[in-house]
């Protein structure tokens, strides 16, 4: 079964930059835009080092129930200039139904503008399983058992 996300446009918001796109036939994530509020739309807005921001993407959306929205950071705005999500990967729940917004941080050395229009982020949609959740006496024995952090690294 393919999901159908429902999406609507904030009163605001600049239609022309389109829904979230899928660039090539066999991505996983669709490019998300920063749609900026009118006022801030011809200086962007600036990104201070280790600064974080929401930027709107000027949607809100539907998710079908049995699913999320993941977000993601764009790799080649990791690598280049440092800016990532605080929180990657973002999850947006199916039941969520306010504005769509992305927090952005800057771990680069220099300050950086997101443009009106900049792909910021990729939205992945993945299937939810919810769990039960139970307590129990004893565990199963494992042969890493409780071996933590590293413990199956190198030696």
């Amino acid at each position: 079964m393919i999901p159908v996300l429902r999406f609507i446009w904030e009163d605001w918001a600049d239609l022309a930059l389109g829904l979230p796109k899928y660039e090539t036939e066999g991505a996983a994530g669709a490019d998300i835009r920063a749609n900026l509020a009118p006022a801030d739309r011809a200086t962007g807005v600036m990104l201070a080092p280790m600064a974080r921001v929401i930027v709107s993407t000027g949607l809100r959306v539907e998710i079908p129930l049995g699913f999320e929205m993941q977000i993601r950071p764009r790799s080649g705005l990791a690598l280049k200039y440092g800016i990532s999500l605080p929180n990657t990967p973002g999850t947006i729940d199916s039941d969520y139904r306010g504005p769509l917004g992305v927090a952005l941080i800057n771990l680069g050395a220099a300050p950086y503008v997101i443009a009106h229009g900049d792909r910021i982020a990729q939205i992945v949609i993945a299937p939810v399983v919810q769990a039960q959740f139970e307590v129990v006496n004893a565990l199963t024995e494992t042969a890493r058992g409780e071996g933590g952090f590293g413990s199956t690294g190198r030696s």
